[in-house]
C-alpha cells in the first residue's frame, strides 16, 4: 500500500472519528498507571482476548510499570458480522494455567456482556487468586448481562466501531483511532 493509498484509507469519508489517537494514548497511559497502583506487589498475569484487543494490549502493557506475564485466548460471538450472534465459542484456549494468578482480562469492547460473562465463568473455575477486566470500550446500552469491568477506557454510544484493533471482516484494525462508519454496509470486507 502506497503512502497516498494509506492516507486515503485513514481519511475515508465513510469513517467518523469517535476517539482520536491522542485521546487513546492519554487514556491508556492513565489506565496503566491505575493498574500499576492496584497490582503493586502482585504478579500480574494479562489475558488478552484475540484479535480485537491486540492493539490495546500492546499499548496497555507498556504503560504498566510492573513485571507481568501474558497469555491469549480466542473467543468469538461476531464472526464476520457487525452484530453479535449471541453464540460464544472459544477459538484458542490459554497456554498456561491460571491457578493462583492475579488475572487481568484485556478486552476491546464490552458489548452485550455475553462473551465476557462466559469467559469469566470459565476463568473463575480455574482457581485464580483474583480476576478483573480492563476494556478499552464499553457500550452500556447493549448490555444483556451485567459484567463488572474494573478498568474502562471509554464509554461509547451504541455504534458499530472500527479501528485500534476492532474490525469488520478482519479489516480496519490498523486505524490509529476509533471510528464510526457512517454506512457500515459500505465498508470493504
Amino acid at each position: 500500500m502506497t503512502a497516498s493509498e494509506r492516507a486515503s484509507f485513514m481519511g475515508d469519508p465513510n469513517l467518523r472519528v469517535l476517539i482520536d489517537t491522542e485521546q487513546l494514548r492519554a487514556r491508556v497511559q492513565e489506565l496503566g498507571q491505575e493498574i500499576t497502583r492496584d497490582y503493586a506487589g502482585k504478579q500480574l498475569h494479562l489475558v488478552a482476548v484475540l484479535k480485537g484487543a491486540c492493539v490495546f494490549l500492546s499499548d496497555l502493557m507498556r504503560a504498566i510499570d510492573l513485571p507481568l506475564s501474558l497469555d491469549f485466548i480466542g473467543i468469538s460471538s461476531y464472526g464476520a458480522s457487525t452484530k453479535s450472534s449471541g453464540e460464544v465459542r472459544i477459538t484458542k484456549d490459554l497456554d498456561v494455567s491460571l491457578a493462583r494468578k492475579d488475572v487481568l482480562v484485556v478486552e476491546d469492547i464490552v458489548d452485550t456482556g455475553l462473551t465476557l460473562n462466559y469467559m469469566m465463568n470459565i476463568f473463575r473455575s480455574r482457581e485464580v487468586n483474583s480476576i478483573a477486566i480492563a476494556a478499552l470500550l464499553d457500550k452500556p446500552e447493549r448490555h444483556e448481562i451485567k459484567v463488572d469491568a474494573k478498568y474502562i477506557g471509554f464509554t461509547i454510544p451504541n455504534h458499530f466501531v472500527v479501528g485500534y484493533g476492532l474490525d469488520v471482516g478482519e479489516l480496519y484494525r490498523n486505524l490509529p483511532f476509533i471510528a464510526v462508519p457512517r454506512d457500515p454496509s459500505s465498508l470493504k470486507k
